[in-house]
């Protein structure tokens, strides 16, 4: 039930709409009738329909604050999405661990900290807790992935434990696990695994041939709109499903239904000459560099 002085306009806080899906979920309920809180580290652009507002979703003061906003300006919350997240690339025996600190805090720690934030606004309107994981979520981790897996995992159990206590309040909660899609963070996934690794690292080369992969998933990559789609149907449906898998990566899907030591010996297979091969020939490029260098440096 709404306050007396909320209006009949549906509203949506969305984390994270700076982005590609983000901004593209903001689009369609702006598009669609619902007065749309958008939020990301910078104030996103606004538009009809749309309020942009600067938050951070690893401050509890910040996501405070919004809840304040939202109270006052609408006096209601119908729905609220948790894009805001960051990836994790990089070798885990490598990778500091402040740096998956703060992967761990703006995924999954950002998640229930916005959560906490609308709850009591949520509750007063009977609305919805939409939350985005990814299909790593429910997946075995992959190399180099490590950190984000790790969140996306936790995001799952959170949705799972929290669907299981609001769902005696009246309240839904839906997970959403996204294959690749078109986002600014795939674009730049090739140059994020070069600089993922220490200088003379042991998995450079592993890096480099990851990062081609994943370069070369961008090419088919899924529109954002389609999984706005999704997340409307999440948003509005009034029996939602308790997870909506959008559009998956085959390959993966397949693996992740095999024995893990049959992953494993497959993963050896696929990928041990691809690495041994890119050893050698960043081993090539080192040497060439070098004999470049002395060279210039000869009398």
């Amino acid at each position: 039930m709404t306050s007396a002085s909320a209006s009949d306009t549906p509203v949506v806080v969305i984390t994270g709409a700076g982005g590609g899906l983000g901004a593209a979920t903001a689009a369609l309920y702006s598009g669609r009738g619902w007065h749309v809180v958008a939020a990301d580290l910078s104030a996103p652009p606004g538009g009809a329909g749309i309020t942009p507002v600067a938050v951070d979703v690893t401050d509890s003061v910040s996501l405070r604050a919004l809840a304040d906003r939202v109270r006052a300006d609408h006096g209601r919350l119908d729905a609220v999405v948790t894009f805001a997240g960051i990836l994790g690339i990089g070798p885990l025996a490598e990778t500091d661990p402040e740096r998956v600190q703060q992967v761990l805090d703006v995924n999954v720690m950002g998640t229930v900290r916005t959560v906490h934030a609308m709850f009591d606004l949520l509750r007063a309107s009977s609305g919805r807790v939409v939350l985005i994981s990814s299909e790593t979520g429910p997946q075995h981790g992959m190399p180099m992935n490590g950190a984000y897996a790790m969140s996306k995992h936790a995001v799952e159990a959170y949705g799972d434990s929290l669907r299981r206590e609001l769902m005696f309040l009246g309240l839904d909660v839906v997970l959403i696990q996204p294959g690749p899609f078109r986002t600014g963070m795939t674009a730049s996934i090739r140059r994020r695994f070069q600089e993922s690794t220490l200088p003379g690292s042991p998995f450079a080369a592993m890096a480099a041939v990851m990062g081609e992969m994943a370069a070369g998933e961008d090419d088919k990559a899924t529109d954002p709109r389609v999984l706005a789609e999704a997340v409307w149907t999440a948003g509005t449906t009034a029996r939602p499903r308790h997870r909506y898998a959008v559009k998956w990566d085959l390959g993966r899907r397949l693996l992740d239904h095999l024995p893990v030591p049959v992953v494993d010996r497959a993963l050896t297979l696929a990928l041990g000459g691809r690495i041994n091969a890119k050893r050698l020939e960043l081993r090539r490029e080192a040497a060439d560099t070098l004999s470049a260098a002395d060279a210039e440096v000869r009398p």
